[in-house]
This record gives C-alpha cells, structure tokens and sequence, in this order.
C-alpha cells in the first residue's frame, strides 16, 4: 500500500521564508506509516472485494482518500486505507490517493479528484495539531487559521461544483465549527451508546431493498458487533436518501440513547447542489472492511459519488 502522507501544513506562500522553519518544526504528529492492520487482514479483504464495478468508469477517476485526525484516532483507519485502495485497483472503479497531505484541498489542486472520502477524520483536520497551536506565534496562527479558511472553502466548492465526497464512520465527528460541513453531511456525531462490542442489527429503509446503493443487502438485516453512532443537529432523516437505520429494540440493550424519535441512521446518501455526498457510519471494527456486503455498498456509494454508477435518489435532492 502507498503510504506517503505528508502531515504537514503549506503556508509557502502565507509566511515569510523566516518562520518556515518553526512552522515545520512544530508538525511533528502521528506517523499513518507506522499503522498497522491485524494479522491476515490483508487476505481476507482480498478475498472479500467485489470482481467489478457496478458501472465502468467514463474515464480514469482517482478518489482522495483523507484520514487526518485532530481528536480521537481510529486503529482501523489503516484497514480502511487498505480496503479503499485495494477495491480500486481489482475492480478499476478509481485509483486510490492515499493521503493526508493538507495542500490536497488547494483549489488549483483539488480537481485533480473525482471525489474526497474522509476516512474517520474527528474534530478539526485542517488545524494545526493542538500541541503545535499552543507553540505558535500570534503570526503563525493568523497563517494558519487563513490556510484552514481557504481549504474549506475550496473543498465546499468542489463537491458544490459537482465533485463527490464520501464521509466513513467519524466523518461525522468532524468540523464541529463549520455549519455548511455539518448540513452537507447531515449531522454530527453525538455519542455511540453501541459500542465496538455490542451487537447491532441493522434494517435496510423500508422500500428501499431494491435502490442500487442496498440491493447488495438483499432486504436482508445485518447482525454483527460494532460501534454505532447517534447524531445531532442538524441531522434529519427527512432531507436525505436514507439506504440504512439500526433497529434499537434488535440491538443490544444500552444507555446513553438521546433521541427520543429512535432515529438512529446508519448511511444515506444526498445530492449537494451539483455534488453528491454519501455517508456510512460502519466502520469502527476492523471486520467492517472485509465484510463482502459492506465492500459493496461502499462500491456503489463511491462510484455514484464520483458519477459513474447513475443512482437516482427519492430525497436529498
């Protein structure tokens, strides 16, 4: 796997040549290089990929895949960078970029991807790391909160413009500070009262068994162990394509369930004026990523985010 994240914020052209040095001093962060899959996990996402696309590709299409953590940091993140990019190639829906270099989201950089997939992003991953932000000049923090500026902007405009995003597990627990992030993906993380170890049982929304995102499920529910989320606002089930809930009275007994309308979506997918943003919370565990059916749907959830594989959507509109 290509594993060549740099973790590093280019502010070439915000900061004098004199503080480059204490800018690339003070990023010293988490090494994705140095993650590690568990035994055999390599062999058992090979044997569980699709044979093919669902659609083939009008042309080469090349998926960002960003996992930059700024809060809690998944373990299974590098299980998912492995599945991702190995679906790509053996089905040739798109050429995975692994990676967590911020100058990706540059908006004279950032069309050069088909579609972003934030892998378990959490809090803020185009700030400075917490620890560097305490050590930065007053000078360094106005480059740095201007940079922060410019990629958001430059990441609304491309899935606004037509460009896909695909948002797994804690993509949702990301950009608390960002409104337009937040509506774009329908919501924010607000606890997982299921977690790693508790068995879930997962529904394909009613009506939907046959939609080209769940057919793969075959109408049938998913029973397994993993964390789940819940969310809060601006989550509404009512303003996207809903594809999976998790049914609470089939799933382990817990505490902690804040909603009382028992809304707990698991992955729908919406359209972003000419974008189109899927998003799945499945994806804690390691196993997610050599579950066969999963694969599918993220398949199919990517390759109609970058535009191949034409799905038509009840909502989200």
């Amino acid at each position: 796997m290509n594993t060549k994240p740099k973790d590093q914020i280019n502010m070439k052209a915000l900061l004098p040549a004199s503080t480059l040095a204490v800018i690339a001093a003070l990023v010293v962060a988490y090494n994705p290089a140095k993650e590690q899959p568990p035994a055999g996990a390599v062999e058992k996402i090979t044997a569980s990929i699709p044979a093919e696309a669902y659609a083939k590709p009008t042309k080469p299409r090349k998926l960002l895949v960003f996992s930059r953590t700024n809060g809690f940091r998944h373990q299974s993140i590098v299980t998912g960078k492995i599945a991702l990019e190995e679906m790509g190639k053996k089905t040739g829906a798109y050429e995975a970029v692994i990676s967590d270099e911020l100058s990706n989201f540059e908006k004279d950089k950032i069309h050069q991807f088909d579609a972003i997939c934030f892998l378990s992003t959490t809090m803020n991953p185009f700030s400075p790391f917490k620890d560097q932000w305490m050590k930065m000049s007053a000078e360094e923090k106005e480059a740095a909160t201007k940079y922060e500026l410019e990629l958001k902007e430059s990441l609304m405009a491309f899935v606004k413009g037509g460009g896909g995003f695909i948002g797994i597990h804690a993509a949702t627990d990301t950009f608390y500070e960002w409104p337009e992030y937040g509506e774009m993906i329908n919501g924010y993380f607000n606890g997982h009262p299921w977690t790693a170890g508790s068995q879930v049982n997962i529904y394909v929304e009613p009506g939907q068994e046959k939609h080209p995102l769940v057919e793969m499920f075959k109408g049938q529910r998913l029973d397994f162990k993993e964390e789940i989320y819940q969310f809060k606002a601006p989550y509404d089930s009512s303003k996207v394509h809903m594809l999976l809930r998790l049914d609470p009275e089939k799933s382990a007994q817990v505490k902690g369930m804040k909603r009382e309308d028992n809304d707990y979506g698991v992955a729908w997918a919406r359209n972003w004026q000419k974008g189109r943003v899927f998003y799945c919370s499945l994806g804690h565990n390691h196993e997610m990523y050599w579950n066969p059916e999963i694969l599918r749907h993220y398949l199919a959830g990517i390759q109609w985010a970058i535009g191949d594989y034409k799905v038509e959507l009840d909502k989200g509109k």
